[in-house]
C-alpha cells in the first residue's frame, strides 16, 4: 500500500509522516557548558549564554537555561534577609567618563604556607574595568603611593578616589601624593561599607572567582594568577551591570554609558 493511500485511510496528514526533525543533537552544546560552567564555577545561566552567544552559539536563553537544569548546573545563593531600610548616601555624582571616579580597598587571603597576603584591589566605577590588583606581603602608605603612581603614569590620573579610613589611604604619602597630582580623595563614613561599593561588589567576584579557587605558593605565583585573572575580568567576563560586555570594551567605546551601581 502507498503511503498516500495508508494516511488517506488513517486520516493522518502526510506531512506529518514525512517530517524530518532539523533539531541539532545537543551534546556539544552541554559539552560547551559543562566546560564554561568547570571553567567558571560562579557562572550562572545568563552569564553562560551571554558567553556562548559571543563564541556564535545561535541559541537563545531559554534552551540554555533548560540544559543548565538539566545538567544540575545550577547555583543557589541565599539572600540575606534587610531587617531596616536602606539610605543612600547623597552628595555624590556618578560618574562620567573612565578616570572620572575609582574606588580602592584592601583584600586579604594567604599562601598555601599560611604567610599573610595583602591585595591592593582597584576599580574605575564608570567601565568597572580593574586598572591594578596589586599583592605583597604588607603595605603601608608609601606603597599604595608606589603602585598607583606607577599605573597613572601608564593610563592616566582619575580625578576622584573613593577609599575608606584605612592607615594606608589616611597617610601623609597618600594626602601628598593626592595634592600634587590634582587627585580627590572621597572618604567613605567610618562604618558604612556600602558609601563603597563599586569596590566591595568588586571583591566579593575577586574572591568567589579567583582567590578561592587557587593555592599561592609563593608571592610571585600569587602575582601571576591574580594577574591573569584581572586581564581576563577586563577583557573577556561579561559584566552584566554594563549590558554584558567585557569592561574593557566599555572603556574603549565613546557611545555607551555605564549606568549607576
Amino acid at each position: 500500500m502507498s503511503v498516500r493511500r495508508a494516511c488517506k485511510v488513517l486520516r493522518f496528514d502526510r506531512s506529518t509522516y514525512q517530517y524530518v526533525s532539523r533539531r541539532a543533537d545537543p551534546a556539544a552544546l552541554k559539552r560547551r557548558i559543562k566546560e564554561i560552567c568547570e571553567t567558571r564555577v560562579c557562572y550562572g545561566y545568563r552569564r553562560v549564554h551571554y558567553v556562548l552567544r559571543r563564541e556564535g552559539w545561535p541559541v537563545n536563553v531559554k534552551k540554555v537555561y533548560r540544559i543548565y537544569r538539566e545538567m544540575g548546573l545550577q547555583l543557589r545563593n541565599k539572600s540575606p534577609k534587610r531587617r531596616v531600610k536602606a539610605k543612600l548616601r547623597e552628595g555624590r555624582s556618578d560618574a562620567v567618563r573612565p578616570n572620572d571616579v575609582w574606588a580602592m580597598d584592601f583584600v586579604h587571603d594567604q599562601l598555601a604556607t599560611g604567610r599573610k597576603l595583602r591585595i591592593l584591589t582597584v576599580v574605575d566605577t564608570f567601565s568597572r574595568i580593574s586598572p591594578v590588583i596589586d599583592p605583597k606581603f604588607s603595605y603601608k602608605g608609601e606603597d599604595v603611593v608606589t603602585t598607583l603612581d606607577r599605573v597613572c603614569r601608564q593610563i592616566g590620573f582619575p580625578a576622584t578616589i573613593r577609599v575608606d579610613n584605612g592607615s594606608e589611604f589616611i597617610s601623609r604619602d597618600m594626602d601628598l601624593w593626592a595634592y600634587q597630582n590634582g587627585v580627590t580623595l572621597d572618604f567613605s563614613r567610618p562604618g558604612k561599607p556600602t558609601d563603597n561599593a563599586f569596590i566591595e561588589a568588586f571583591n566579593s567576584k575577586f574572591r568567589a572567582e579567583c582567590l578561592n579557587t587557587h593555592w599561592f605558593l609563593s608571592l610571585s605565583d600569587a602575582c601571576e594568577k591574580v594577574e591573569e585573572w584581572r586581564r581576563y575580568y577586563n577583557e573577556e567576563r561579561p559584566h552584566s551591570a554594563i549590558g554584558n560586555i567585557p569592561p574593557a570594551m566599555l572603556a574603549n567605546s565613546h557611545d555607551d554609558t555605564s549606568p549607576s551601581c
